[in-house]
């Protein structure tokens, strides 16, 4: 099944490469997994949670605002998804007060609200960025394929030799032979795709930037378990056939998606 998605993402990409630059691929494949992310995500949490719909406007708003800059020349990118974040804020404070009663429970709503804007909101911007920046379809692979292959790795290390439990709170499967093996993917990964463009790093950097990315998809991944397992459930839902839901899917990239944005953005700037 890995395999298969693996392929099918290099699909993806290269097609969605010759329809800049609108990116329809990319437009719809985030809108998709960001709001079925966020629906699941809105599911665990226990009540008082706040609704879906302005949680759903909102995150995709967030993501929405990162094509006018470059579409229409219409200003900066940043300053778009800044707005939209700003509206979505807004918005919520505008529901709650106009829904308020008592005994209230609207500041937990509030905070989980503003939460669920900046995990699937927000962090889903910086993959999104990625597309426009120089070597875009590498930057996206780097983004996709560093984390993802790191997940492979460390599943099948973690099965075959794994012994030393990483985080028996949170995770209880992972282990330090499986992170070893997953970092070593994400390296691989990494040097992969920089021989495949030729003109990103110099391998050494090329390598640095597979642990660096692979490392915080490895937090990434964490993090997810950190939100199941406080919702007291093993998957965020069935959707994706051996892999739990899309939050299971998506956690590493989201995580690693700032990394992989700021290292290329400084790269490409020098």
């Amino acid at each position: 099944m890995g395999a298969l998605l693996i392929a099918l993402a290099v699909g993806l990409l290269w097609l969605d490469s010759l329809l800049g630059p609108w990116y329809p691929i990319l437009l719809f494949t985030t809108l998709l997994g960001a709001l079925l992310g966020c629906y699941e995500l809105l599911t665990l949490l226990p009540q008082p949670k706040p609704m879906l719909a302005p949680c759903l406007l909102g995150v995709g708003m967030t993501i929405l605002a990162n094509w006018p800059a470059h579409i229409w020349h219409l200003g900066e990118a940043w300053t778009w998804v800044s707005a939209a974040v700003a509206a979505s804020l807004i918005l919520f404070f505008l529901i709650e007060a106009a829904t308020y009663r008592e005994p209230g429970g609207s500041v937990r709503r509030l905070s989980l609200g503003f939460w669920v804007i900046g995990y699937l909101g927000f962090l889903s911007c910086f993959f999104v960025q990625l597309r426009w920046l120089p070597h875009g379809t590498s930057a996206l692979a780097l983004a996709i394929f560093v984390p993802k292959c790191g997940d492979i790795g460390a599943y099948f290390t973690g099965r075959a030799i794994g012994r030393h439990r990483m985080t028996p709170v949170l995770s209880p499967k992972k282990t330090w032979e499986g992170a070893a093996g997953g970092m070593m993917a994400s390296i691989v990964a990494a040097l992969t795709i920089n021989a495949i463009d030729g003109n990103l790093f110099s391998w050494p950097v090329a390598a640095a930037c597979g642990v660096v990315v692979g490392g915080m998809a490895i937090i990434g991944d964490l993090m997810e378990s950190l939100i199941k397992r406080d919702c007291n459930t093993k998957d965020a839902s069935q959707v994706v056939p051996g892999f739990g839901g899309v939050l299971d899917v998506v956690d590493s990239i989201l995580f690693s998606a700032p990394v992989t944005y700021g290292w290329l953005a400084l790269a490409f700037r020098e």
